[in-house]
Parts: structure tokens; C-alpha cells; sequence
């Protein structure tokens, strides 16, 4: 396939309520939509970047400044066999996952709509349903955050993870387990801690918490592999685990016992395989995390959760989760066991409403050979 055109968005959707995380509080979610020309067929990505440098050193102005200077044009005019070439053209650029997931998964879009596929298929998915699992910002009191976690239970989400930060963690934690001692809990840091908190990570071990994701600072292999020697709560990395090299680390040293998988972070469908395979054969699981995403990144990520070893529900939600409306139909909706339906049309199964993208669109480019 021949990579004849590659276009940019910078796109931006206000979410339906604001989310809060230990870095920070999002009400406007910005993203750089990617839609990619390879023969005659189109595919489309979502790079979920931020304004500011939060969650990962990419930003809106880093991506589409690698994106243009660097990565466009070594893609444009390439003739592909198959979009597992592209990570060996961008092996040159050091670190830029998110800019490069972006061509990556939009390339792995066009490859299944060439093969009239789709893209769970081409992937190595075995479900047409993934499990889906709901994340909740901190909020202003705990009866708050109660209230949000009932109506999110009642809706049918299986598992509910809520974010924690220094201040807002044991005493929240133990509350929902009064109210709710049996459900799928788990929790999110995003490395708000170090190892000089280790009492209060060791109390949340009394409340069966499915995994605690993320504690300690978003590099590090070497304290979470401390750390998880002196708790009995599962630990799960995400910021620390960007590419295949540091998912054989993290298990080799004993730094956790599950991967969140986000394709945007370890640089697109590639890698994102290439752990969850590694992982599986270790006999441990992973599930595929989310980024406020659009229904085009969210398709991507539905594809990904099919596949086999994501045993753990997935940070993947309806549409109405997030936005008033998304940008593709049909919308992703939560069916009443709790699962979310995979896209069975070729590509990433769902169509963009391009005059709904247009609403949200504030800056265009667009790249020929």
C-alpha cells in the first residue's frame, strides 16, 4: 500500500463533566486527528495529546512539529507491505510514542479496510465483546464520588477505578468498601507517590482493591519493583512501560504484576502486540487503558482489547461516558452485561462524521508527496 496523502487536526471536545487526576483537572480535551490516503482507501487515528506536558512530555505543539518535520515526511510516498514496517522507518526519532502511534494506527486502518477486514481481526482479536471498565476523577467529597460510582454501576460498568492522590486515598477507599464490598475496585495514581508513603500504600492492601496502578514516579522500574515485594496489592504500570524493552524489564525485576496497555503511549498497535504477547506468555495479563479519547482513538482501542491475554476489564466506556456527542456512529454503547461490542465493518468498524469533526476542528493541514 502507498501512503499518498496524510492529513492533521488539531481537534478539541469539551467532556460532559470536568475529570480530575492527581496532575490536574480536564474539562476541554484537545487531540491531533490523523486521517491517512494509502491507494484508494482511507484510515483514520487519534493522537490524545494535551496542551501541556501532564500525563506525558508530549504536547499538542511537540506532536505536530514531529509529525511534520520529521515523520510525515519519511512516510508520504512509502510503499508498505504492511504497517508493521513503519516502527523501523521512525527508529531514528528518540521517544514521540504518541506522534508516532498516530500514522502507525491510522496505517493499520487503512491495511484492514484494503483486506475488507476488520480491524480486531487483522490484530489477532479473538472477542466480538470487550469487558469495559469505568475511570472516575477525584471529586470535591466523598459523597460525591459515591453518588458518581452508584450511577455508574447502575448503568452496568463491571469495574470501577477511581483516581488517588496524597489526602485522597485510604480514608475514600475504605468508604466505597462500606458501601460497596464487593465490587471490581481498583485504583490510579498517575506517580503521585514515593516510597516515603509506603504506610499509606500498605493500608490500602485491607480492601481487596483489584490492582493499584501506577504509584510511584511515571519512569520508574526500580522502586515499584520495592515496592511490590513489601505489598500484597497487585501493582500495575502505565507511564512506566513505553515500549517492549520496558515490559521485559518491569517483569524480569519483580516491578509489577500487570501492564495497562495504551497504544498512544508505547507507539501505536506494533508494540502495544508485541507486550501483550510477551506478558501472556509469562502467564500474566494485561488490559488497554484510555485517554478521554473520541470515538476514533476509542475504536482503536476496542480493537485491541480483544485480544487474547487482556484478561482484566478495560479502561474502555460508551461514548455518552464522555461526550454529548462523538464524532463517529455508531457511538460506542455499553450493553447490559457490561460489555462494549466490537466492530465488525472493515477498518475500525465505526464511520467519522466529518461535519461533526469540522465543529471541533481548530487547525487543518494537509500533506501530498
Amino acid at each position: 500500500m502507498k501512503v499518498r496523502l496524510i492529513e492533521l487536526r488539531i481537534v478539541e471536545m469539551k467532556l460532559k463533566e470536568e475529570f480530575e487526576t492527581s496532575f490536574g483537572k480536564t474539562l476541554l480535551r484537545p487531540c491531533i486527528i490523523v486521517r491517512i490516503i494509502c491507494d484508494d482507501v482511507e484510515g483514520w487515528a487519534e493522537i490524545p495529546v494535551e496542551y501541556g506536558p501532564w500525563y506525558s512530555y508530549e504536547t499538542v505543539k511537540t506532536a505536530w512539529h514531529i509529525l511534520e518535520d520529521y515523520i510525515i515526511p519519511w512516510t508520504l510516498g512509502r510503499e508498505l507491505e504492511s504497517p508493521r514496517e513503519f516502527p523501523n522507518i521512525v527508529k531514528g526519532i528518540r521517544g514521540h510514542n504518541m506522534a508516532k502511534a498516530g500514522v502507525e494506527m491510522a496505517l493499520w486502518d487503512c491495511y484492514a479496510r484494503l483486506q475488507s477486514k476488520p480491524l480486531y481481526e487483522v490484530l489477532g482479536g479473538v472477542r466480538d465483546r470487550i469487558v469495559s471498565g469505568v475511570s472516575i476523577g477525584i471529586k470535591r467529597t466523598v459523597d460525591e464520588l459515591i453518588n458518581v460510582i452508584q450511577r455508574r454501576l447502575d448503568e452496568g460498568y463491571p469495574r470501577i477505578k477511581i483516581k488517588i492522590k496524597p489526602g485522597w486515598d485510604v480514608e475514600v477507599v475504605e468508604r466505597i468498601r462500606r458501601e460497596y464490598p464487593d465490587i471490581m475496585l481498583q485504583v490510579d495514581a498517575n506517580a503521585a507517590y514515593t516510597l516515603n508513603d509506603l504506610e499509606t500504600l500498605r493500608k490500602l492492601d485491607d480492601y481487596n482493591l483489584l490492582m493499584i496502578e501506577q504509584p510511584l514516579d511515571y519512569n520508574d522500574l526500580i522502586d515499584h519493583s520495592y515496592l511490590q515485594k513489601l505489598i500484597k496489592t497487585d501493582i500495575c504500570l502505565d507511564e512506566s512501560i513505553k515500549c517492549l524493552e520496558d515490559a521485559v524489564r518491569a517483569y524480569r525485576i519483580g516491578s509489577c504484576r500487570v501492564v495497562n496497555i495504551k497504544p498512544a503511549r508505547v507507539g501505536g498497535h506494533t508494540t502495544s502486540i508485541e507486550i501483550q504477547k510477551f506478558w501472556m506468555q509469562h502467564g500474566l495479563g494485561v488490559w488497554i487503558g484510555g485517554m478521554l479519547e473520541t470515538g476514533i482513538g476509542r475504536a482503536h482501542n476496542v480493537a485491541l482489547a480483544s485480544l487474547p491475554g487482556v484478561i482484566y476489564p478495560s479502561d474502555i466506556s460508551a461514548s455518552n461516558r464522555y461526550w454529548e456527542k462523538d464524532i463517529v456512529e455508531p457511538e460506542f454503547m455499553l450493553n447490559n452485561d457490561g460489555t462494549i461490542d466490537v466492530p465488525k465493518k472493515p477498518g475500525i468498524g465505526v464511520e467519522v462524521l466529518e461535519k461533526e469533526l469540522e465543529k471541533h476542528t481548530r487547525r487543518i493541514k494537509i500533506y501530498r508527496r
